[in-house]
């Protein structure tokens, strides 16, 4: 396995490339570069990783078109995701806009759902998460994930936590674009740094609404 030197600025020129070729023998042709400046780092990066956050996995490139009225086989970003619970974790992306970080829950059960709800409807479990929450928008941190309109059914409309409610998937981002340091080794603390701001948002799920 190589060892981890920084995610190259090459690696962000692939996508800006991609978004204009995002074909199969674009793709062919540059595979390399693929590999070498995207894949191969961000595995290497994972693992720096792994001892504190857990095993992480790299996505596959190839877009699922079964259903998709867009055709173009290829994501035109690169993810890679170490997970707590299935679907809950942490999240890093590299794209042409730059590098990002995430974590929470990505996606529901009925039953997380109806967990979820009942954990924020709860004085003290909702307002640990209202407090996290706030924390991490205080921090820079995008909240993000699907929302309904309204609160759901069965539920004070006007709910102190009402906002939190009316999520179905629960996420914090952070959009860090090229910074100098992301190119050498010493991304690996800075990345560490930022889900470790993620850690009280992801643990709060696993302990109250994990799948």
């Amino acid at each position: 396995m190589s060892t981890f030197q920084g995610i190259p600025t090459a690696a962000f020129r692939f996508y800006e490339e991609l978004e204009e070729n995002n074909n199969r023998e674009w793709w062919l042709e540059h595979k390399s570069a693929y590999d070498a400046g995207v894949r191969e780092p961000l595995t290497a990066l994972l693992a720096e990783l792994e001892p504190e956050f857990g095993p992480a996995k790299v996505f596959r490139p190839n877009r699922d078109v079964r259903f998709s009225q867009d055709k173009s086989p290829y994501k035109t970003a690169q993810g890679g995701f170490a997970a707590r619970h299935e679907r809950v974790g942490y999240y890093v992306q590299v794209s042409a806009d730059g590098f990002r970080v995430s974590g929470g829950f990505f996606a529901h059960s009925p039953a997380q759902l109806a967990r979820y709800r009942a954990a924020v409807d709860a004085p003290a479990s909702g307002s640990e998460l209202e407090r996290i929450v706030d924390a991490l928008a205080a921090a820079g941190f995008s909240i993000e994930g699907e929302t309904l309109k309204t609160v759901p059914r069965g539920f004070d409309k006007d709910h102190p936590r009402a906002e939190l409610l009316k999520h179905k998937s629960l996420s914090a981002a952070l959009d860090l674009g090229q910074p100098a340091w992301l190119s050498t080794p010493g991304a690996v603390q800075e990345i560490t740094a930022r889900w470790r701001d993620l850690q009280p948002l992801v643990e709060w799920v696993g302990e109250h609404a994990a799948p």
